[in-house]
């Protein structure tokens, strides 16, 4: 390693970003790990409103090494992201959007970790500031976490911490053909190729920011993007994991955050040509990657409505939607050990519809027994959930 390489490059993507700019490079700048430890590669795409002025008389002024490109707009995070990475020097880069902004020792505690635990992408929590979050992989700091059991494949934000050297390695970009979703297929990719994934959970190393004028890419444009993601996303993981379980594990992902929202109460507001552009598009991956182990692992209300996808049944799945917004609980039903919800179309010749579509998870039914019992059937369904795997026998 050169003489002066930095510990981590700050890769800044910047699109009409101001005022919001100014509170991202004074985090950047504060960061404990100090500025001869660090460098900012800043990226203007093509702001029209002082953005790029503003980032050159920070570049003049601050004691962090910083670098300044303006280029034309490129239409999407990956571009600028992509030049910043071409000029990164450190053995880590931190990409840092322009609107957001960084925790205090943030850059210092997610160094820390990846060189103890000799990781490839470190998570530092993150907390949201006018929007939400994603919370739920924050429960502990982990040197090491399984990226098929636990949450960290539902934040695939591009903010966070990467060992330079194995993106160099394996030539990875942000695939800028994507309007939407081009982060998580890199970040993905990083988990899938790298030697660890590490979670720094007892400190608040990001702060993600909801502009007030409402700006952010991914609430624009179609639902045919959506699509794209969720297919490149799949192929990815295809491409990596043979099938089975763990492969099941990761596709949970695509499908519970791209595809499902699309077949949500979205669609009752939608005119029916959209819904079945909508199944069009959806029909490939259901028939390449919707597998029994996927479809067990949800909720039996996302199940059924992805079921309805699988099966080209766009009115059933209507129904079923609607059923859902009405708020109305379904008649649950036992038959043969076997408890289900029964939903439109519940044993309905006609619809086509298998039973194993309405079958409740045993979280579902747990909360009518007694509360320790509960408890315990509780963590066994999660268990069984995460893993595939039944719960081990007690010998009496």
């Amino acid at each position: 390693m050169p003489q002066n390489t930095p510990d981590v490059s700050v890769i800044i993507g910047a699109y009409d970003a101001m005022p919001y700019l100014v509170k991202c490079l004074e985090s950047a700048e504060s960061q404990t790990i100090g500025h001869e430890r660090m460098e900012i590669v800043a990226v203007d795409d093509g702001s029209t409103d002082g953005t790029g002025e503003y980032l050159e008389q920070f570049a003049a002024r601050t004691r962090v090494p910083t670098r300044v490109v303006r280029q034309a707009n490129s239409g999407a995070p990956g571009g600028p992201r992509n030049t910043g990475l071409s000029m990164a020097r450190g053995r880590y880069v931190f990409f840092l959007d322009a609107d957001d902004y960084l925790g205090e020792e943030a850059l210092e505690r997610l160094v820390a970790m990846a060189d103890r635990a000799g990781t490839d992408v470190v998570l530092g929590r993150t907390a949201g500031v006018n929007r939400k979050a994603a919370a739920s992989m924050w429960g502990r700091t982990v040197e090491r976490a399984d990226i098929f059991t636990s949450n960290v494949k539902y934040t695939l934000s591009a903010q966070k911490l990467f060992r330079r050297e194995l993106l160099v390695r394996h030539g990875m970009r942000f695939d800028e053909s994507l309007r939407t979703g081009e982060d998580a297929l890199f970040t993905l990719e990083a988990y899938l190729r790298g030697s660890g994934v590490s979670v720094v959970a007892d400190h608040v190393c990001y702060y993600l920011v909801g502009r007030e004028d409402g700006k952010h890419v991914t609430k624009g444009g179609g639902y045919a993007m959506r699509f794209d993601s969720a297919r490149a996303l799949m192929e990815l993981i295809a491409r990596h994991v043979p099938k089975g379980r763990r492969r099941d594990l990761l596709m949970l992902r695509p499908f519970v955050v791209t595809l499902l929202p699309q077949f949500g109460p979205v669609l009752l507001r939608q005119p029916e040509q959209v819904l079945r552009h909508k199944m069009e598009l959806a029909a490939p991956l259901m028939a390449a990657y919707w597998t029994p182990g996927v479809a067990r692992r949800l909720r039996t209300e996302d199940r059924l409505r992805l079921t309805c996808v699988a099966l080209n049944k766009p009115d059933a799945l209507r129904d079923v939607v609607a059923f859902l917004q009405a708020g109305t609980p379904p008649d649950r039903v036992r038959r043969r050990g076997r408890r289900y919800a029964a939903y439109p179309y519940f044993r309905n010749p006609a619809a086509g519809i298998p039973d194993t579509a309405y079958e409740l998870r045993e979280a579902a039914w747990a909360r009518t027994l007694p509360g320790r019992a509960a408890r315990r059937l509780m963590r066994v369904a999660r268990r069984t959930a995460a893993t595939g795997e039944p719960p081990p026998r007690h010998r009496a």
